[in-house]
This record gives C-alpha cells, sequence and structure tokens, in this order.
C-alpha cells in the first residue's frame, strides 16, 4: 500500500488536501491523472447506467436540502457511529472498529484499555442557512445523494412518462463527519456516489435484487477489475436495516483488507412511505393497467466512486523485472488499466526531438487524436524512458515516430509508426491512417 500511494502522488493521481498547510484529515484532492481515471469511472458507470438503457433516467441534485429531509430519512435522529477516546493518548476512534484481547477493547495506537464509554456521534456536518445562527435555519451537507431522488420521485415521474420499473441514476458528492479517516482515500469526509434507485412493483423486489448484483458484478469486470479480487457478502437477515428485505455487499480485496466497494439493497417502501408522511404530499404511483394507487418499492445499487478508483489503482497495480536496451535488469512499475478506464490512451513520441520531420508527424498524430482521446505527447529523455513513464500512469499504447516514418531507411516502411503495447511490451508497426481506428477499437 505503500509503494501505491508513492505512485499516486509521484505521478498525480492523488495528493493530500491543503497539504502545504499541513493538509486535512480525511480529504483528497486528485491531479490530472486522478482526475481523468475518476471522470472516465463516472463516465462509464453513466453509460451503462443510463445510456445505454430505456428504463433509467439521471438527475442531479443539490448538496443542501430542507433539514426535514433529514428528519424524515431518520438521518438526523439515527446517522451515529458510537465514539471512544483513549483517556492514555486521546486518541479518537469507533468503538465497533477496536479490536478486542481477554473481552477488552483496546487503543489501536498506544494499546492502552484505559477508553471512554462509547457515545453517540452524528456523522452529518451540520451548517445554517441565511443571515442567522440558530435552530430554525439548521441543515446538513448531504450524508448521500440518494433521498434527493426520493424527494424528486414524483416530480420526475411526471415529466420523464416512465412505467414500472424504472430507475433514476445520480453521481454527485456527499459528505460524512468521519471519527477516524483512515486507509488514504477509503475512509474519506467528503466523497463521491453513483447511486441508482430503481423503482417496481412489491412483488419484483426480490427478483430485481438479484438482477442488479448480476449487473453491477458485470460492470467491475467490464472495467477491468478481475473476479478473484471480488468477494460477494450477503448480509445476514438479522443485520440488515431495519427496511431492508435483501442486502449485498460487493467486496474488494485492497492490500489493507476485504472492504466494501458497493451496497445493493432491497430498500421495499421505506423511504417513499417515510417522506409521503412527513410531507403530506402523496409519492404514490398511479397503474393506468390495474388502476391502482400504491408506493412503489426499490432496489437500490450505490457505489463509492473514490473507493471504486481506489480498487482500479490497487487492482492494476504492478511490478516486474525487465531488461532495459543496454541488457541491464530494472525494475518495471506499471498500472494495468483496462484501456477504456485508462487516464490516458496513448502516448506520441518523436524518436528525436531535435529531428523536424519526425516532431511535425508527431505533432500531427497528436492534433489527429486529441479530439478522439487523451493523449501526452513527450518528446524528453531516452525513448525507454518514456515508456516507463506512461507505464506508471497506466498508458495502454504508445506511438512511436521514427525514422521509417518519415522514410529516412527506405520506402518499406515509409508512413508507419510503431506501436507499443503497455502490459506486453509488444511492437508492431502501423500506417499512419490506421492509427486512429487501431486505437478506437481497442479503448471502447
Amino acid at each position: 500500500m505503500e509503494k501505491i500511494v508513492s505512485l499516486c502522488k509521484r505521478r498525480g493521481f492523488i495528493f493530500q488536501s491543503s497539504e502545504i498547510y499541513g493538509g486535512l484529515n480525511g480529504c483528497w484532492d486528485y491531479g490530472p491523472l486522478g482526475t481523468e481515471l475518476k471522470r472516465n469511472l463516472k463516465d462509464f458507470w453513466w453509460r451503462r447506467m443510463v445510456l445505454e438503457r430505456d428504463d433509467v433516467v439521471g438527475m442531479d441534485g443539490s448538496i443542501l436540502m430542507n433539514r426535514q429531509v433529514w428528519v424524515a430519512s431518520g438521518h438526523e435522529g439515527t446517522f451515529t457511529d458510537p465514539m471512544v477516546d483513549c483517556r492514555n493518548c486521546r486518541s479518537r476512534f469507533r468503538a465497533d472498529q477496536l479490536p478486542e484481547k481477554n473481552g477488552r477493547k483496546r487503543c489501536t495506537v498506544c494499546g492502552s484499555y484505559d477508553l471512554t464509554e462509547p457515545r453517540a456521534f452524528n456523522l452529518m456536518f451540520k451548517t445554517y442557512v441565511g443571515a442567522t445562527e440558530d435552530e430554525s435555519t439548521v441543515t446538513y451537507l448531504r450524508p448521500e445523494t440518494a433521498q434527493a431522488i426520493f424527494v424528486q420521485f414524483k416530480n420526475i415521474l411526471e415529466v420523464s412518462r416512465k412505467k414500472l420499473p424504472f430507475g433514476i441514476a445520480q453521481v454527485g458528492k456527499a459528505f460524512r463527519n468521519e471519527i477516524n479517516p483512515r486507509n488514504f482515500t477509503f475512509r474519506s469526509r467528503e466523497f463521491e456516489q453513483m447511486e441508482l434507485e430503481y423503482f417496481c412493483r412489491p412483488e419484483q423486489g426480490l427478483e430485481l435484487l438479484e438482477y442488479w448484483l448480476k449487473e453491477r458484478l458485470k460492470f467491475y469486470s467490464d472495467i477491468g477489475i478481475a473476479s478473484d479480487l471480488l468477494h460477494l457478502h450477503k448480509i445476514p437477515t438479522e443485520e440488515c436495516a431495519h427496511y431492508s428485505k435483501g442486502t449485498y455487499d460487493i467486496e474488494f480485496r485492497f492490500p489493507f483488507g476485504v472492504q466494501e466497494l458497493e451496497g445493493v439493497a432491497y430498500r421495499t417502501d421505506y423511504d417513499l412511505t417515510q417522506h409521503q408522511r412527513a410531507s403530506g404530499k402523496s409519492l404514490e404511483y398511479f397503474d393506468e393497467e390495474t388502476k391502482q394507487h400504491f408506493i412503489p418499492h426499490v432496489v437500490e445499487p450505490s457505489a463509492g466512486v473514490d473507493r471504486t478508483v481506489l480498487a482500479l489503482i490497487c487492482a492494476a497495480f504492478d511490478e516486474e523485472q525487465v531488461t532495459d536496451e543496454k541488457g541491464k535488469a530494472e525494475t518495471r512499475t506499471l498500472l494495468r488499466f483496462h484501456p477504456r478506464i485508462a487516464p490516458i490512451k496513448c502516448g506520441i513520441f518523436p524518436l528525436l526531438k531535435n529531428n523536424e520531420r519526425l516532431v511535425r508527424q508527431a505533432r500531427e498524430i497528436v492534433d489527429l487524436l486529441r479530439s478522439h482521446m487523451m493523449v501526452f505527447y513527450d518528446e524528453s529523455g531516452a525513448i525507454g524512458r518514456r515508456y516507463r513513464r506512461q507505464d506508471e500512469a497506466g498508458t495502454p499504447f504508445g506511438v512511436t515516430v521514427d525514422f521509417d516514418t518519415i522514410g529516412e531507411n527506405g520506402p518499406a516502411g515509409e508512413g508507419t509508426v510503431t506501436i507499443r503495447e503497455r502490459d506486453s511490451m509488444k511492437q508492431q508497426r502501423v500506417a499512419l491512417a490506421e492509427i486512429k481506428p487501431f486505437l478506437l477499437e481497442r479503448i471502447q
């Protein structure tokens, strides 16, 4: 994990937020490569969940909502973790995450058993709306994106003209005042969620729970996370939330242990019922065929963007021994991202930076590809070093413009370039006119 964290900073994936001021615990900034990786993940999720389906529409809810939303949902009263302090070193922890020895919980920092009694800690960030700061202006930064979907259910139903079953998808920021953020970006105070609320008839709920579980497992396969790194955990009935009739956790084998990536839960009609009761506004669905009014049930696949980005980096990270151009053994560090998710799709390299014809041709290839994919132009250093830099960035392909390209080695290779594949390091000659279709076929 230390190597992964170091690579993330060195290559510009993830930085500590406010680093020059000592940072802010549990908050992270994404650099150029991290931003592209994150965007590719969200775009592909949206493509699969919304664009390629006719039964799902999207929305983008506000981070701030009326306080009564959180009262009705139960968050204001129950969204808490048990918190304890160590009297010896003054460290603070979630009580349910402390290890036990001989039936007693102990501090993971100093080993002391002298802990305070657990007390409830509300995870929501409180803020005030307006000029005064009193109870009448209190609200919260949303701890999840789902509630915005529930409170807008009727509006979206009317404008989209969908019939059950159908879903509403959303990608957005959420905030939780974690007691003890840890494991790099895995547990943060500010994060993004990719959530779908899929509304259905009561009798369809359990069947759709299994359907969406399969869909979500396929998604992870399609972004390059191998099945042997995933673990499926069916939550025992007695451990499910009181409103759930079935929940699965899709977990990933991180270097620090197996942890949840996504929950797929059958939430019944709990949320819509709560908001209908609290607001006094009908959130019922009218079935024109059966002439019935009822509150739909919902199945919710909810994934963390930041956790999935971290899983992608961990799954892709690799080190191997290779031989350089001079025959010397060295360690090659690389990220084996699936091409569709890689931040940079292709590196473009003129063999020499002081040869005008090589540079001009390389620049023309950059212009050809730029509107179709993220590319990176690099003319600095030996070609082997340039390959290694792109290997660390996870770039799946490298295009080298050499003397064959410009015809200086005879007509046989004129008008062709070398395309290098990251994982195998194999190279092949491809005609200039074929570069774009060659790459586009492989990054979709």
